[in-house]
């Protein structure tokens, strides 16, 4: 099997961008599965699972949907540890570096450890920071944690030195599902400019500027939540920048 944390490394080092779905277990499973052959019709190979809160439990369901679609990579992004299982290809492995509350710094990944060292999951060591985003989101909520600030790209930046400095190998910077303002170029760029290893940033990306903003900014991988479900048009959109992007990185190099 594919060692998933290589793979994006060695994209990152090429400067290849990446776009990522998000899809929630709890999404209805038709829908879900017709987004994920939309995605897959233009090129997207990385597949997150996961949310804050799961009402239904489908967590392994959505998995299995999604590789019977033909998803490359189905990566875990679990809430907490009830949202663990055995069938995806790797997990990220996170702390929420940007709060202080110890369940979710530490808590959470101990109660989860023992099943996935079990499971032979891959684990992709996380540093998960929260963005204001203009809203109370259900991470927020979930996690009872404050956000990082949307005007203080310092904090995110020594917040992410201070996670690689900890061994982290990659950086989840999230505006949360549903956000009213995305995270910001600036503070992509202040992380970026501090750390080398894997950034992804999601959280009120919506269209192909939003996520060209990103990319552009120094994010490796583009996380699209909603938007993947809202608008048919959104994944094709955005797809169509990343594969120019990438295009002429191939003809650079």
């Amino acid at each position: 099997m594919q060692n998933i944390q290589s793979w994006l490394v060695s994209k990152h080092k090429s400067g290849v961008k990446t776009l990522a779905v998000l899809f929630d277990p709890d999404d209805d499973s038709d829908l879900r599965g017709a987004v994920a052959q939309h995605a897959i019709r233009y090129g997207v190979d990385l597949f997150l699972v996961g949310g804050s809160l799961l009402t239904e439990g489908n967590t392994y369901r959505c998995v299995e949907d999604l590789k019977n679609k033909g998803a490359g990579q189905v990566v875990l992004f679990p809430g907490n540890e009830i949202q663990v299982v055995s069938n995806a290809d790797a997990i990220l492995f996170m702390s929420l570096i940007s709060g202080r509350n110890p369940e979710y710094l530490i808590a959470k990944q101990v109660a989860a450890a023992p099943f996935i060292h079990r499971s032979g999951l891959e684990t992709i060591p996380t540093g998960y920071l929260l963005i204001e985003g203009g809203k109370m989101t259900t991470a927020h909520y979930i996690s009872q944690t404050i956000p990082i600030p949307a005007d203080k790209p310092e904090i995110a930046a020594t917040t992410v030195l201070a996670g690689a400095m900890l061994g982290m190998k990659a950086m989840y910077m999230d505006a949360g599902s549903g956000a009213v303002r995305r995270v910001s170029a600036e503070m992509i760029a202040a992380v970026r400019t501090i750390f080398d290893g894997l950034l992804l940033v999601g959280g009120g990306i919506r269209d192909a500027i939003a996520a060209e903003m990103a990319w552009n900014a120094g994010a490796d991988i583009v996380v699209v939540g909603n938007a993947a479900f809202e608008n048919p048009d959104a994944i094709r959109e955005i797809a169509e920048v990343l594969n120019k992007m990438n295009s002429t990185k191939v003809s650079m190099s």
